[in-house]
């Protein structure tokens, strides 16, 4: 994303094409031509950049975005998140405080990059906010769309008592679990494991309320299950607490006993357990249906030889001990 050349280049193109005599239009004029009224009052107009995919986002929606605000002749943005490898997950309605940059991001899909001009009655108002933002200042927003989650349709979901979720369809059951799952692994790759496990339960939560009234739901519950479990045991390996690991990944096998993933997490809660013959035990079923699954097998071998190191150490401390007591017998 351009961070400040934007009015550079406009400021240029201005000094390069105007003569001497006549007044130069300001940056943001000279930008107007090329942008889109999208609300109709000329309050806020939008440049697409580059163009995103999918459908808009939803209204109160979770957005992941990276931006920019400009004043005009100003080369340095006055805020930014650009610098930042994980920006925030911001909901609508609630951390865009901007009614210009919300209802900008409204009309957004995934991956696409937008500018905003924005007029004062939809940005920072008559008064400014010193000593940033002068009076009655408008502004230029870059803004670029990373991801968006419909976090709208989870919160009314959760605000329904348990009668009424019962009463939802399914269909819309699994797609508010999988927003929440897809808020987990958010938080698990930018390492607030807490934060994972706890999106992760909230969905395992719901559909353990779920009374199922068919065989086939109660699959499709298992399957959803299934996913949450081998996240939860991955985030609480993260979080060092192996005990609630194995817990989990012990859930996820009573769904699907050959399931790889969840004999390699039990895997490694045993050996952080110090158990290494079961650690064993899970690790040869999951590489007897994955012989050449490279973590796996290096995690094997390491079991294979802390398993070796404490039968040796177990070996000469009851060697040790018949010593000791064959000398004691003898005196």
């Amino acid at each position: 994303m351009s961070r400040n050349g934007l009015i550079s280049s406009l400021r240029r193109l201005i000094n390069d094409e105007e003569p001497l005599e006549t007044r130069s239009p300001s940056p943001f004029e000279q930008l107007r031509p090329r942008m889109n009224d999208i609300i109709g009052d000329g309050g806020i107009l939008k440049e697409v950049v580059q163009p995103g995919e999918g459908p808009p986002v939803p209204e109160n929606a979770s957005v992941l975005i990276h931006y920019s605000g400009f004043l005009e002749y100003s080369d340095q943005p006055f805020e930014t998140t650009t610098h930042l490898k994980y920006p925030q997950m911001m909901k609508l309605g609630r951390d865009v405080t901007l009614a210009g940059l919300e209802l900008g991001l409204l009309t957004m899909k995934k991956g696409e990059f937008s500018r905003f001009l924005l007029q004062p009655q939809y940005a920072y108002g008559e008064m400014g906010c010193p000593p940033f933002i002068p009076t009655a200042a408008v502004v230029l927003y870059e803004v670029q769309i990373l991801d968006y989650l419909d976090s709208g349709q989870v919160d009314d979901f959760i605000t329904m008592s348990l009668e009424q979720q019962n009463t939802v369809p399914m269909s819309t059951l699994l797609e508010v679990v999988n927003t929440l799952r897809s808020f987990g692994n958010r938080f698990f790759n930018q390492n607030r494991y807490y934060n994972a496990k706890d999106r992760y339960k909230q969905a395992m939560t719901l559909l353990g309320n779920r009374e199922t009234q068919s065989d086939l739901e109660k699959e499709r519950i298992k399957t959803a299950l299934l996913p949450l479990y081998l996240n939860i045991s991955l985030a609480e390996l993260r979080l060092e607490r192996p005990h609630k690991a194995l817990k989990y990944g012990n859930k996820a096998l009573e769904i699907d006993s050959a399931n790889t993933k969840a004999l390699f997490r039990c895997g490694q809660a045993y050996l952080e357990l110090h158990e290494y013959a079961s650690a064993h035990c899970c690790l040869t079923s999951a590489q007897a249906q994955k012989p050449f699954d490279s973590d796996i097998n290096n995690l094997l071998r390491k079991v294979t030889m802390c398993y070796k190191d404490s039968l040796d150490k177990e070996k000469d401390l009851y060697s040790k001990m018949f010593r000791e007591l064959k000398g004691s017998v003898k005196m």
